[in-house]
Formats: structure tokens, sequence, C-alpha cells
């Protein structure tokens, strides 16, 4: 997928005094590199290298044939949401190779986005299980990938997935799709801790 993000370098300011980190996370190939570059203020940062035909024997590459690159670390993006408060946007690699990242990842983490291609629901089981094993609150976001349309009561059943925890659709590679992802799990989040967040949603929704 490509990026709609700017090339544009935001300076952070010298008042912004509190850092919230949220990560997304999800199977190989579901976009979450995108997401990060959509959103951010910032270039993001990325650890993106070319695909060899020598990682085929390591990576299931059978589902994603039109990718040329992957994440071997993570990437990171910025967004600053007041004067003082600014979120911090990981992107986690899918490859089963790097799982051993996202425990690091999860640590100190306000929330996590589970980012999911509805062909290969199966990608996101194990997401969905580390960030509930670390009691993180999450999302599901259902990437479009230009394919037929997926009931979420399905993909909810298919996920065997909490009826509390909310399931969007979005498009990865548009910034105001990928911003209300990020609302609506700011949004979650708040339900989750009884409304002790409500300072972040306000400047999230005007300044994302």
């Amino acid at each position: 997928m490509d990026s709609a993000a700017s090339d544009t370098r935001t300076p952070l300011r010298a008042s912004a005094d509190n850092g919230l980190k949220i990560v997304v996370v999800g199977g190989f190939g579901v976009g979450k590199t995108t997401m990060v570059r959509s959103v951010s203020e910032i270039r993001p940062l990325n650890t993106e290298e070319t695909m060899t035909q020598a990682g085929e024997s390591v990576d299931d590459i059978s589902e994603v044939r039109g990718k040329t690159a992957t994440t071997v670390a993570f990437d990171f993006g910025r967004i600053s949401l007041d004067a003082r408060n600014v979120l911090y946007l990981f992107g986690a690699p899918g490859q089963e190779r790097f799982w051993f990242l996202w425990d690091r990842l999860f640590s100190g983490t306000l929330g996590a986005v589970v980012l999911l291609d509805a062909r290969r629901i199966e990608d996101s089981w194990y997401a969905i299980d580390r960030l509930e094993r670390h009691g993180t609150p999450f999302i599901v976001a259902c990437n479009d990938f230009g394919g037929p349309r997926h009931d979420v009561t399905d993909v909810r059943e298919a996920l065997d997935l909490d009826p509390r925890v909310p399931i969007v659709e979005c498009d990865a590679r548009q910034r105001e799709s990928a911003k209300q992802v990020l609302i609506t799990l700011v949004q979650h989040i708040q339900q989750q801790l009884g409304n002790r967040a409500e300072p972040i949603a306000t400047p999230l929704r005007e300044t994302v």
C-alpha cells in the first residue's frame, strides 16, 4: 500500500512533557506500516527491508504476493495532541520470528489497534491473545483490501472476541480513516478507565 503521509518534519514542542503510547499490531502484510505512515505528523521512522527470495522459506508470503518490503523491527510515528501531550505510534512487525519484540513494545502502552485482513482472520489470533494476557485495552480494525465486505458479527465470532471490544472498518492508506480508528481506541480506553482519560479525546479529534 502507498503512504498518504507527507515527508514534512514537525518539530516537537519544547513544552511537551507527557508521552502516550499506542501500538498497532496484526499479522504479516495487513497494513500496519501504512497506517502509521498515513496518520503520523512526521515522516515516520521505519525499519523496512526488501523482501528476498531467501525469505520465502521463512515467512509465508502466499497471501501477500504483491508485498516487496517487510518491517524487521518496528515503525514509529508521532501525533501532537496539544501543547503538553504527544501520542507515539509503534507498528509491530507481523512475522512470527519477530513476535519476541511484542512484549517489550506492549510495556507502557496506553492501548492497541489490532489491524486485520478479514481474508486471513487467523493471523490476528496471536496478537489478541498477547494483548489479553497483558491486560492492554484494544480495538480491532478491519483494513480494506478492495474485496467483499465482511459482516462485523461474523468477524467477532471468528475471533471469539469479547462483545465490549469495538470492531471498525478502515482504509489504512487514508489519514482520515486511520484517525477515526485512533479516536475509537481512545474512546474505548476512556470507557475502560471510567473516563479518567477524558482530556485525550478532544485534542486527538482536533489535531490528528
